[in-house]
């Protein structure tokens, strides 16, 4: 084993040259990766009617290009799906991923053209081992095998050329040799439709294994690690995994939960490293230990647009977005992409910021369509978990879950919000936490300070600590359990809110 660990560590890192290239000329990588997207599209039907072949420049594109939302590009991908080629990218596209929001019964198909899968996904997965490799250079990784928590949707056929599936049955189903060697459970588990099954099959498949290192969304890897503590009899992972050295995590904020699994791996060694991989591209990863933002993947067949939030709202010909060299640190953007799998100019829905510019780091900061402005307090999804997160650490808390939505004036009362918890250790006073949950959000957040002054526009939140298993219940009703389907954090509205408190 120790041969097939070194082996496999020479593997990745033998990468690392070639990424500090991009690290160090993420302007100019960038610019190489638009003339070669226009230049490979120039003939396709959408190339053709927006005239790529006459584009020079950045400023062209924008101006001969509108903006795109999955609703806009739908009619092209629908032909796509139909088996026409050259639609909006050379060929035809064998593979969708099906992906939808939590709060919506509409399904998107995200195509996914071999170079999107090979330039994009595959390459940002051997690049964030390869920078892993780097930081650690004593891992023992290959040593064992990578749990991998994924989707549970079975591939289905389109038609006799394609196919769709969610975006790790999609990935499983291409993914290289070496990747079969390094991870578990096997397909034939991994993708099992009935969550309660995979969830058991998953633990009776991996507790005997030398697992060290898993993958995937925090939410439900408590749940199957709580199983598999439960079915063992130990009392942390490291009693079950003794070499767990490494969690690859990403879907959601892990502050909420870093806490948890902390306890769960009683050592200091552990390293948590973030990633940001959706069916539309693997755009960001963590590129040293005990960082809090990601790098950037400027290399990988997709060019970034940034779009102030201010821009938001406004035609798709008239908003205005940022090119790479234009942006500034702190500040929230929508991103915008156009990738190697023909979304052109798409609005993904995340908000992102830069924390440096050299080299390009990011963290995710929520949503376009998850924030709370009902009094102009704009809060945001990294607002609400980083007050959060310090709240309970103060109170020695722990949340499993949590939804938050306005509470509109009244004519006897003034606005609020309100929080559905779904506490793992219960605050001793719910009044005190909410009290300290209020002032943790005002020292993040100025608006919501301005709006809290006083309580004169804000009064104090009400925050209503909800049953275990709440979340779940309502998650499972709608069909999405497990793989990237997740809790939405913040509504500018009461719909979701509401739909939860039906189950209490």
């Amino acid at each position: 084993m120790q041969a097939i660990n070194q082996l496999l560590y020479y593997h990745f890192n033998r990468r690392n040259p070639q990424i500090q290239q991009w690290i160090n000329n993420g302007c100019a990588a960038q610019l190489q990766v638009f003339n070669q997207l226009l230049k490979t599209a120039k003939n396709t039907a959408w190339g053709k009617m927006h005239a790529y072949a006459a584009i020079q420049t950045v400023t062209d594109f924008k101006q001969q290009v509108p903006l795109n939302n999955y609703e806009s590009l739908y009619p092209y991908i629908q032909l796509m799906m139909r088996g026409n080629a050259n639609v909006l990218w050379p060929g035809s596209t064998k593979w969708f991923a099906k992906s939808s929001g939590t709060t919506s019964k509409k399904s998107k198909f995200i195509p996914m053209s071999r170079q999107s899968m090979w330039q994009c996904h595959f390459k940002g997965s051997s690049d964030t081992m390869a920078l892993y490799c780097k930081s650690v250079p004593n891992t023992q990784l290959y040593k064992g095998k990578c749990l991998v928590l994924g989707g549970s949707h079975r591939i289905n056929e389109l038609n006799a050329q394609a196919r769709y599936g969610d975006l790790s049955a999609v990935l499983m189903q291409n993914i290289p040799k070496v990747g079969h060697y390094i991870r578990t459970p096997n397909t034939d588990v991994s993708l099992l439709e009935n969550w309660e099954e995979k969830l058991a099959r998953t633990a009776e498949v991996t507790i005997p294994q030398n697992i060290t290192h898993f993958a995937g969304v925090p939410t439900w890897l408590l749940v199957l690690f709580e199983r598999i503590l439960a079915q063992t009899g130990k009392s942390n992972l490291l009693e079950v995994w003794p070499n767990l050295e490494l969690y690859l995590h990403g879907g959601v904020s892990f502050v909420p939960y870093k806490a948890q699994f902390e306890q769960l791996i009683p050592n200091k060694k552990m390293h948590y490293w973030e990633t940001y991989n959706a069916s539309e591209g693997f755009f960001a990863m963590q590129d040293a230990p005990n960082r809090d933002d990601m790098l950037l993947m400027l290399d990988h067949g997709i060019f970034y647009e940034f779009m102030p939030l201010s821009e938001l709202g406004k035609s798709p010909k008239e908003a205005q977005t940022l090119q790479l060299n234009e942006v500034q640190t702190g500040v929230n953007y929508a991103l915008v992409i156009s990738s190697n799998a023909g979304l052109w100019r798409y609005m993904i829905g995340d908000t992102i910021k830069f924390t440096t510019l050299n080299p390009f780091r990011i963290q995710i900061t929520g949503r376009t369509q998850q924030y709370i402005n009902a009094f102009g307090e704009e809060v945001i999804v990294a607002n609400a978990d980083l007050a959060l997160s310090r709240t309970c650490q103060s109170l020695q808390v722990k949340v499993r879950e949590y939804t938050v939505a306005p509470i509109y004036f009244g004519e006897q009362t003034n606005g609020a919000h309100e929080w559905l918890i779904e506490f793992e250790t219960m605050p001793k006073k719910l009044s005190q936490f909410t009290t300290l949950l209020d002032q943790n959000l005002q020292q993040v957040n100025s608006d919501y300070e301005a709006k809290r002054f006083n309580s004169i526009a804000m009064k104090l939140p009400i925050v209503q600590a909800v049953p275990n298993g709440t979340f779940y219940a309502w998650l499972e009703r709608k069909g999405k359990l497990g793989g990237q389907h997740k809790v939405p954090r913040l509504a500018n509205n009461r719909g979701i809110i509401e739909e939860i408190k039906r189950y209490l």
